[in-house]
């Protein structure tokens, strides 16, 4: 059974757990559990330690099937398996520790907002970090640091033990509930120099000497791989709106209308021929943006090719989200109620579509700058 087929298969399980999740405010242990098994947060991790180092491509495919289920579930595994990459180019002392079990459990967060100070072979790290997804899961966290230097202040990626964290119990949201996206706090947390890196390295792909240093997998510049990845959940989402308001087709009238089988009514064939096209054009986006990494020849990548990978998944976001609106519109009032999964779907929904790099306004106006001839408004491209 392949990768995609085995997060297909767990659809059924995620469609039963996403109500008790959501109400939980996180994903459930043994669910982390189940995606382990599948191999879906090793899937990128090096081979060198059981991990896939699979194509981008099929990253999206697999999280995409999760979203069908449990769009929650299938972000905090495009989190786990981000991370799971990005320890990857980090040196091998830190790589020798965080996949000694064959098992990544790695959340992370990339906001700048803790502090760090040079201490005794490493750093020692302070800070609050909000929305850090799947925390509860996490054995290992990705935390952005300040460090004050004589050249200046450098934002630096550090790798922490997350026992050694505190979640504060804060998410409390409308959509996206069950990520479990709380804050964390650091407190005089030592992390030793091996398992820090420079953001502004990561970001331009100037990464350490290791094991797997000649490998392009491991070479991409960092805001690329993280867009691309996080492309299979919104598509997902959509396709799940889709099978759900198909599932409810068959035998529902329209209410206050002659209409006693709504599958007859143009009104409704309009509707489910837009969202379902829209979803189509989701899909080439997101194929778009792989490819642009999957039939990478190696070496830098232009500042054209990193723009338009995060473009396509933003843009392909909107995208889900148009088609997943158009969806819930149509399928009546019964469908607010809680027991009814497109709801949540189009709760979830908009709830990504707002994420700063999942947002379609801000990457197209980044496009269109880089289109302009002018730089990038961002590091993250």
């Amino acid at each position: 059974m392949t990768l995609v087929e085995r997060a297909s298969a767990l659809v059924p399980m995620l469609l039963e757990r996403a109500p008790v999740a959501e109400q939980a405010r996180r994903v459930s242990d043994a669910s982390y559990d189940t995606l382990s098994e599948a191999g879906i947060f090793a899937m990128t991790a090096p081979k060198r330690y059981g991990g896939g180092e699979v194509d981008f491509q099929t990253q999206c495919d697999v999280l995409a099937e999760l979203a069908r289920g449990c769009p929650s579930t299938s972000w905090v595994a495009t989190i786990f398996s981000a991370m799971s990459w990005l320890a990857g180019t980090f040196p091998d002392a830190a790589q020798d520790e965080i996949f000694a079990d064959r098992d990544p459990r790695i959340s992370g967060v990339f906001s700048p907002t803790g502090t760090a100070s040079v201490s005794g072979g490493g750093l020692v790290v302070n800070g609050r970090w909000p929305f850090n997804t799947g925390c509860h899961g996490a054995r290992w966290t990705v935390l952005n640091a300040v460090v004050t230097t004589e050249a200046g202040p450098v934002p630096t990626c550090v790798i922490a033990r997350s026992r050694e964290l505190t979640i504060v119990d804060d998410w409390r949201a409308s959509g996206m509930a069950a990520t479990g996206s709380n804050t964390i706090v650091a407190d005089n947390v030592f992390v030793p120099a091996h398992r820090c890196l420079g953001l502004p390295d990561l970001l331009e792909a100037r990464l350490p000497p290791r094991h797997n240093a000649a490998n392009p997998y491991f070479n991409y510049p960092l805001a690329p791989v993280l867009v691309v990845n996080a492309g299979g959940t919104p598509l997902g989402m959509a396709r799940g709106a889709l099978e759900g308001f198909l599932e409810r087709l068959p035998g529902r009238g329209i209410a206050y209308t002659f209409y006693a089988n709504k599958a007859e009514a143009p009104v409704t064939h309009l509707q489910l021929a837009e969202a379902a096209l829209t979803i189509e054009s989701a899909d080439a986006h997101v194929r778009r943006a792989a490819t642009l990494l999957d039939r990478h020849p190696g070496g830098p990548m232009s500042i054209e090719a990193r723009v338009k990978s995060r473009v396509h998944v933003s843009y392909a976001t909107g995208l889900a989200r148009q088609a997943v609106d158009t969806l819930f519109y149509a399928s009546g009032a019964s469908s607010i109620q809680t027991h009814i999964p497109i709801q949540r779907v189009q709760r979830d929904v908009q709830a990504l579509a707002n994420h700063a790099i999942m947002h379609t306004q801000t990457a197209l106006e980044l496009y269109g700058r880089v289109l302009c001839g002018l730089p990038p408004n961002t590091p993250i491209y």
